[in-house]
Order: C-alpha cells, then structure tokens, then sequence
C-alpha cells in the first residue's frame, strides 16, 4: 500500500500577521496544521530560504513596487516585498508550529536568480528541490498539502506533485491565500483541471 505523507508549505512569520508578506489570517491555520502533523504518518516541511537581496524582490528593481510583474530568463515573476531571508526571524517557522514531527524541510528559493514557489521545482521548471525523487523513494504516492499560500506556493506544489503522479489532496482549512487580482479562483480551478481534490 501506498504511503501517505502531509507536506506543510511555508508557515513561516514573514507570512504571518505581522510578517512582510503577510496572508491575512495566515496563523489562524497552524491549530488545524498542527492536529494534522499528530494525525500523519509522514510529515515534510517547505521552507522559502532567499539570501539577502533576492532577484524576486522589488527592492532590487529600480523603479518597481511589490507585486508588480517582471520579466526574467524563466518568464514572468511577480516582484516581492523583501521576505523570508536566510536566517530571520521572519524566515522562521510560526512559533506555534509544532513541526518537531518532520522528516525532511525542504529549503527552496535559496538561489539568488531564481524563485521558488513549488515544493518540487524551481520557477524556471526544469530545476527540481528532490522533493519527488525523495517522496518516490520511499513508496510515498499520496500527498496532503496545507499551508500558505493557497494560490501561490500550495497550488503550484500540488499541480507540480500531480504532473510528478501523485496523488494530491489540498486541505482548503489550513490554508489561507493571497488572492492577487483573482489568483485564488484561477489556481482553484486549474488545480482541479490537473486533479487534484479539494477539500
């Protein structure tokens, strides 16, 4: 029988109330998060690791604001506030998240030309975390995803696990999302396109 794991994407200050990408009520999900964690067999971590001076930060583009978009060698990338740097506070983990369960935190978005939204894959598509070869591996076929945020990290680790042939769940309450003019129902829909079940 197939192994199932849960993989909890990115609770971490900077996406917290408080943080400097903040998803509103981002904490409100680590309570849910946490029973979950007790409940899983297996648990994995994303991390979002940038150095200092990161190129999806606005704060590098002369003349560009926080979610506007730019084009890089990879495509389009929506620019950032400064957020989860190597070794901050805000790059933590949530204080109140109980992850000593985990298995594996997988830290992505560490390098400095390219970002990181999937678990499985950096934003140029090509370049995998290990992730899959990790989770395959170790008989690990089903997938629960939870975590911030929706409809940026979580649903591209989800279409990501589902082109890989896993088979994915996102567990809608203990998630929260950005929703960046109407990114939260494009990335509803086009999860569920690829198959993957919403609970």
């Amino acid at each position: 029988m197939a192994e199932e794991a849960l993989i909890v994407i990115d609770v971490q200050n900077d996406f917290c109330p408080g943080g400097a990408l903040a998803v509103e009520d981002g904490d409100a999900i680590v309570p849910v998060v946490n029973r979950m964690i007790q409940a899983a067999p297996h648990v994995i971590l994303t991390q979002d690791w940038h150095p200092a001076g990161h190129s999806s930060f606005a704060s590098r583009h002369a003349g560009k604001a926080p979610f506007e978009t730019v084009e890089m060698e990879y495509g389009p990338q929506t620019l950032w506030p400064d957020h989860c740097v190597q070794g901050t506070k805000g790059a933590a983990f949530h204080p109140d998240l109980d992850w000593t369960r985990a298995e594996l935190v997988v830290r992505k978005g560490f390098r400095p030309a390219i970002d990181s939204y999937s678990a499985f894959f950096e934003n140029d598509r090509p370049t995998p975390t290990g992730l899959g070869g990790y989770l395959k591996e170790r008989g690990i076929r089903n997938l629960t995803l939870v975590g911030l945020a929706t409809d940026f990290c979580v649903a591209y680790s989800a279409l990501d696990a589902a082109r890989l042939g896993f088979s994915v769940t996102v567990a809608l309450e203990a998630c929260r999302a950005i929703d960046l003019g109407g990114s939260l129902a494009a990335m509803k829909a086009e999860m569920q396109k690829a198959g993957v079940v919403l609970l």
